[in-house]
């Protein structure tokens, strides 16, 4: 290594930190130098790279107050403030004392304990009596003097103190532990060399307008020598979240196969999410453990559609064919207000609007959103989740239709092992379980259902049975495999390491 060449690539910054650089404390070299902690960092992250030094990284743990503890610095102990009230009272019945004492349940039996293991308190027929003299009261407890002096290194703890440490631990938010770490670096020979020899400063850094005007004064003098493979930080460009990517990807397959997008809110009333779609309203996946109810109603302004759908609940849609559930439908049932389970609420809303404007009884549209469900939260299952939902009216459409518009989508989004499972799902018939073959995880992943809407769903939202091609299966499970994610909690974990590394949507 060059002495000479290697002062010729200091950086301004590296030039002055280097005569502080036997101090060996970041904060004693941020003071001289007048750089903050992070210039100086970095200075010296780049003077290892030079061989001037070796950096050092430890990681400690530090005992500090937590919020109960910054509390009771400020004002007092619970058990301090209970033998102070004793001191002047002596004795005092178990109840009087928590009341004048101000304690909270906790707090109170926390003292007695306390006080009671450190010999200052009896319990006599259900009383508190002092059991210590003045002076002993009067000192400053192990627990009081060891949170007066924290925040602390826990390797900075003697034996007694650890000990006081887990008596604090045990009691709610008085002490927490953090980890901090520590940079430490030292010179090598060659960076015992470097500093000393003599530092040039008058390097040119770089070529600017000024230097050029200033009568030709760089003429003679030496510019900075550059290391053109030295370390530099990754540099990360801002991009959309990569399930956003994927996103616009399934929209742009759908749209190039003439679908229009439906869209709606997320909060939406029963009567669209399930009595619109047949769904019984003792149906299980109505109640508390499959939905989120939000304690409100929304009126259901289309009395005439909901005559339609409490006559096709109650069997009574004449020419249909159907007995119903065989039950009194109640309105007041379908007015409460849910996050939504499915998109399919935006189909139906979509069926009766063709209806109600008149238009034509025809066309393919599709969505793709957030569903929620009230479900345990596992690798393959969450409560907030995205499906793809799409429908097809057309009176000529049928079962066969409905798989090949299925497999062409699957297909463009990278999946080729494909499988329809028969099934049953209470607003469609046929019905099918559509099932992907997860590569990562080698085993079949269950996305949604399919179907073909039922006459009782069909019949009241446009008047006439038409084939209408239904599905909606979850969309981030279709994700898993592309990005080799095997826990769907990863998809939206915020991760910043992930969010840089993970590959982009490249899917054609």
């Amino acid at each position: 290594m060059d002495v000479k060449r290697t002062i010729e690539s200091l950086s301004a910054n590296e030039i002055k930190i280097i005569p502080y650089l036997e101090k060996r404390k970041i904060g004693e070299i941020c003071k001289a130098s007048e750089l903050s902690r992070v210039a100086v960092l970095r200075a010296l992250k780049f003077l290892e790279k030079k061989s001037i030094l070796e950096i050092s990284y430890n990681k400690e743990k530090i005992i500090d107050l937590g919020n109960n503890g910054v509390m009771y610095k400020k004002s007092e102990l619970p058990e301090r403030k209970l033998v102070n009230l004793l001191m002047s009272k002596h004795i005092l019945l178990l109840e009087e004392a928590k009341k004048l004492s101000d304690l909270t349940d906790e707090e109170f039996k926390a003292s007695i304990g306390i006080l009671k293991n450190k010999g200052f308190i009896e319990l006599k027929n259900g009383k508190i009596l002092l059991n210590t003299n003045k002076e002993d009261i009067s000192k400053k407890t192990d627990e009081e003097i060891l949170i007066e002096s924290l925040p602390l290194s826990y390797s900075k703890l003697n034996d007694e103190q650890k000990e006081v440490l887990k008596n604090l631990q045990r009691r709610k938010e008085i002490v927490i532990e953090r980890g901090r770490k520590t940079v430490d670096f030292e010179l090598t020979s060659f960076g015992k060399e470097i500093l000393k020899s003599k530092i040039r400063s008058d390097l040119i850094e770089q070529v600017t307008p000024e230097i050029l005007k200033k009568d030709s004064s760089w003429k003679g003098k030496k510019f900075r020598r550059y290391d053109v493979l030295a370390f530099l930080p990754e540099v990360h460009g801002g991009k959309r979240h990569f399930v956003n990517q994927a996103s616009d990807y399934a929209r742009k397959i759908w749209t190039d196969m003439g679908f229009k997008e439906m869209e709606g809110s997320m909060i939406e009333s029963s009567f669209w999410v399930f009595d619109a779609l047949f769904t019984p309203q003792d149906h299980p996946a109505r109640e508390m453990q499959d939905t989120f109810f939000l304690g409100k109603k929304a009126e259901i302004h289309d009395k005439k559609l909901a005559k339609f759908v409490k006559d096709s609940h109650e069997g009574n849609l004449k020419n249909l064919g159907s007995k119903g559930w065989q039950y009194d439908w109640d309105e007041e049932e379908a007015k409460k207000l849910v996050l939504r389970t499915h998109t399919t609420s935006l189909s139906v809303r979509t069926l009766a609007d063709l209806k109600n404007k008149n238009q034509k009884l025809q066309g393919k549209f599709f969505a793709l959103g957030k569903v929620f469900r009230n479900e345990t939260v596992d690798w393959k299952h969450g409560f907030e989740f995205n499906q793809t939902e799409g429908i097809v009216i057309d009176k000529n459409a049928n079962f066969r239709h409905l798989l090949g518009y299925l497999k062409q989508f699957f297909n463009k989004m990278g999946f080729e092992k494909i499988r329809f499972r028969p099934s049953f799902f209470a607003y469609t018939e046929p019905s099918v379980e559509i099932e992907v073959y997860h590569e990562g995880r080698k085993e079949w992943l269950e996305l949604g259902g399919a179907g073909i809407f039922r006459p009782e769903v069909v019949v009241p939202l446009l008047g006439e049975n038409i084939p209408v091609l239904a599905w909606g299966p979850g969309f981030d499970r279709i994700l898993m495999d592309y990005y080799n994610v095997k826990d769907l909690r990863e998809l939206y974990s915020n991760d910043l390491n992930q969010l840089r590394k993970i590959k982009f949507w490249m899917k054609t």
